[in-house]
């Protein structure tokens, strides 16, 4: 099969590598359709991921979909000709290849994570990993192009609950890329209040208003010092969907006495430092590193059901496509900060 590999910085190729036999709770998966995740799978192909930054070749990706082909003999909620989201490939069983999760293989492997559980078998002993639970079927009435998109709304729309945002809170969004435009676009379907986007570039603005955001502005912005002012209340949270320690200190004066600081994007830069006296007497902070699987899993049916309903569609995201032999091609322009969602087609 045709694997992706991050040869060295900067540098991909495809590789042949074995087809992945599947073991009593797995089912080989036949990948249909993957997304670039932006900034994870650029700090990983530039090495800066965390724990990654010498792992080097590896294989990428951990977005993906596709259709079961065969499954182990303790496999019991996945059968041959169902759709499954968030396959992956751990062991390449090629010589000096990693694995960065191996999402853009051809063929990956989902683990039945219920059937795990039942069998008082989900734990380290058996080779139980926490991805496990987000390697769910996908009904079929969910095409590929709309499930694959799900790797990223599950995540965000399970950060809802992490973040404790209730219906009616009014938030601002600090970074409008495919992540800060989930946070709207499901924040709309939420049911949050007032929603606000900063970004610096007019096309992500421009979008951002059109799932919904009330209003958009540059980072720098006068304005955004002076929003309790403008809007007569302060913000119930704040949403740092880039992972930089310095929006901290831009969104302390604008929490309410309760409010949240919610960081989502991974903090790759230097120590996270709060100034208390910037703040109101009580706030929370909230550091979103790492999903809580149960939550993202949990998101799947309410997404489902909107994408159902014709109100969450990937044909808002997917700005551009790609066969997987122009993969380079994807990440250059990922790398552009043009693309709200690449999608890799592989059918």
């Amino acid at each position: 099969m045709k694997s992706v590999i991050a040869v060295q910085p900067h540098e991909l190729t495809i590789l042949d590598t074995p087809v992945p036999k599947p073991g009593p709770y797995q089912a080989l998966v036949r990948t249909e359709a993957a997304c670039i995740c932006n900034q994870t799978d650029s700090e990983l192909l530039a090495g800066k991921f965390p724990g990654m930054e010498d792992a080097f070749p590896f294989a990428l990706g951990h977005e993906s979909v596709g259709v079961v082909v065969e499954t182990g003999d303790k496999v019991r909620h996945l059968k041959p000709g169902d759709r499954a989201v968030g396959g992956l490939v751990f062991d390449l069983q090629s010589e000096g290849v990693d694995s960065g999760w191996g999402g853009f293989c051809e063929y990956t492997l989902a683990n039945d994570h219920a059937a795990m559980v039942e069998d008082g078998v989900a734990d380290e002993a058996h080779g139980w990993v926490e991805v496990f639970e987000i390697q769910t079927r996908v009904d079929a009435d969910i095409p590929a192009e709309e499930a694959v998109l799900l790797c990223t709304w599950r995540e965000v729309l399970g950060a809802f609950r992490d973040f404790h945002l209730q219906p009616g809170d009014d938030i601002l969004v600090f970074g409008a890329g495919p992540v800060g435009q989930s946070f709207v676009k499901l924040g709309r379907l939420f049911g949050l209040g007032w929603i606000g986007v900063v970004d610096r570039h007019p096309e992500k603005q421009e979008r951002a208003r059109a799932f919904g955001a009330d209003a958009v502005f540059a980072p720098g912005d006068p304005v955004i010092t002076s929003l309790a002012q403008m809007r007569g209340r302060k913000l119930d949270a704040v949403i740092d969907a880039v992972g930089r320690a310095e929006i901290a200190i831009q969104a302390l004066p604008l929490l309410r006495r309760g409010g949240s600081h919610c960081i989502y994007g991974v903090l790759t830069g230097g120590p996270l430092h709060l100034d208390r006296k910037l703040a109101d007497f009580n706030f929370n902070l909230f550091v979103h590193q790492w999903p809580t699987r149960q939550f993202e899993r949990e998101a799947q049916p309410q997404l489902c059901q909107w994408i159902r309903e014709g109100r969450l569609t990937s044909r808002d995201f997917i700005t551009h496509r790609f066969r997987l032999d122009q993969i380079t091609d994807a990440f250059a322009e990922v790398a552009r900060r043009k693309v709200v969602k690449a999608l890799i087609d592989y059918r």
